[in-house]
């Protein structure tokens, strides 16, 4: 599964056999999400690890409103955020927020739910605030329950 998911060289062509296979095959139709959403980080101009897991986490909340919506939706207030403040800071503003617990299911039924800004900061807690990172703790904590 890994071959095929490796050749796949375009966001569009992972959703498209996302969308072929999600009944007939659901892990692989995960995989395909997952890739589509690392090629999509991949694009941009990073300079660090910790960035391009941010990266993803945006990506992957793309897909929560994507499916919501049944069309694909950018996160507008979050890319203007992230103009605005940087990805790190964007993303410590992100947890201060209330928990939007819809979204998160969905990015567990997508087999995303290690990519949310609160799981990054938990994994990198040195390139974060002591406070975001113990809001993000206590939020990835009640997220883990749902």
């Amino acid at each position: 599964m890994d071959d095929i998911l490796q050749k796949i060289k375009t966001p569009a062509e992972c959703m498209q056999l996302a969308i072929n296979c999600r009944d007939r095959n659901p892990d692989l139709a995960r995989g395909a999400r997952r890739r589509a959403i690392e090629l999509r980080a991949a694009a941009h101009d990073i300079r660090t690890d910790v960035e391009l897991e941010l990266l993803k986490a945006v990506y992957a909340y793309e897909e929560v409103l994507s499916e919501k919506n049944k069309r694909r939706t950018p996160a507008s207030r979050t890319w203007q955020m992230i103009k605005r403040h940087g990805i790190v800071v964007a993303a410590e503003r992100a947890v201060n927020r209330d928990i939007e617990a819809t979204g998160y299911k969905v990015l567990a039924e997508l087999g995303l739910h290690d990519l949310t800004f609160e799981s990054v900061i938990v994994r990198h807690p040195d390139k974060f605030s002591s406070e975001a990172v113990a809001r993000a703790k206590v939020r990835v904590e009640e997220l883990a329950k749902l």
